[in-house]
């Protein structure tokens, strides 16, 4: 019973985390980045597989696009600077990646907020661990 109403509380965060309001959204969920990240120096050695899920929104609504890529965000030119963003350069921390991640994303794209989850699979007995971060382009 304990472990279901675990299950439901971070299934519902995790709901939360996700952009709340009812704007238009683009979402890579499960991309595979390689990174060589980890706090000893031997665990930054080899690349470490992890996977991030984006979600963008937009400066343009979806529905007003006229079929033109132009208007919106390239997932794939998206998806390719975030894998050459982790592999750039070694970090101690997955906290550090995922700040750099929506920094560039905002930086770079025609979003005015993005949400990121970074997840690694590093400690024994875990599935994963993650960090979550949500940013917004200022004004």
């Amino acid at each position: 019973m304990l472990l279901l109403s675990g299950l439901k509380c971070f299934q519902e965060a995790r709901r939360n985390f996700m952009m709340q309001d009812s704007s238009d959204a683009i979402v890579v969920a499960g991309l595979e980045l390689s990174a060589h990240i980890g706090v000893p120096e031997a665990e930054r050695m080899e690349a470490q597989r992890l996977t991030v899920h984006l979600e963008l929104l937009p400066e343009r609504p979806l529905s007003n696009l006229r079929d033109d890529i132009a208007n919106t965000v390239d997932y794939f030119v998206l998806t390719r600077r975030v894998r050459q963003l982790a592999a750039a350069r070694p970090r101690q921390l997955i906290e550090t990646l995922a700040g750099e991640i929506c920094d560039c994303v905002l930086a770079e794209f025609a979003v005015r907020e993005v949400a990121v989850e970074l997840r690694k699979y590093v400690l024994p007995d875990t599935e994963y661990v993650a960090i979550r971060l949500r940013r917004s382009r200022q004004a």
